[in-house]
């Protein structure tokens, strides 16, 4: 089998495993994808990357652990570069709420539900932030363990999440 028809065969089986969901969570960890695409995994998914480019996607490299270089504990995402309009169908009230939700984790690392629950009570109606922290820990935006909140995986996929709190607070943070 000639090279080209290799690199092929093994583009295919990347993008494969990447939008194919195989446990609770979309994506593939990086050792998932050493295992079917060889060492050169992250060559692949780069080259991969450039052809989704073409058609508005992009693959995202989430680093569940502070270690950057390690690729193999990565979870590997496919994600929209830019969301459509026509997919960006929330209220702005439930993007505000999840917004300050984030930026709120963001500079904790964690907050208590109720106590999230408390400082959304000043701008928010009560069963709305219930209803809506609720829905955003169902579609993985928010993650609830223990009775605190963290940042989820999908956050994490398709938020910037250094430039919303930058915007909000209004000054550059490290």
């Amino acid at each position: 089998m000639s090279e080209e028809a290799i690199l092929s065969r093994k583009l295919k089986k990347a993008l494969q495993l990447l939008l194919f969901q195989h446990h609770h969570l979309p994506g593939v960890k990086g050792w998932e994808l050493r295992k079917a695409l060889g060492k050169d995994y992250l060559n692949i998914i780069r080259i991969l990357n450039r052809k989704l480019e073409e058609l508005g996607l992009e693959i995202k490299i989430i680093h569940e652990l502070e270690d950057e270089n390690d690729f193999d504990k990565a979870r590997f995402y496919v994600t929209f570069k830019s969301i459509p309009e026509e997919l960006s169908s929330w209220r702005i009230d439930e993007l505000a709420i999840l917004a300050i939700s984030i930026a709120i984790i963001a500079t904790r690392n964690s907050v208590k539900k109720q106590e999230l629950q408390e400082i959304l009570k000043e701008k928010f109606p009560d069963w709305k932030i219930d209803k809506v922290i609720n829905m955003f820990i169902k579609k993985g935006y928010l993650e609830e363990k223990d009775d605190n909140l963290y940042i989820g995986w999908r956050t994490k996929a398709e938020v910037d999440i250094k430039k919303l709190v930058e915007s909000i607070a209004g000054y550059k943070v490290d």
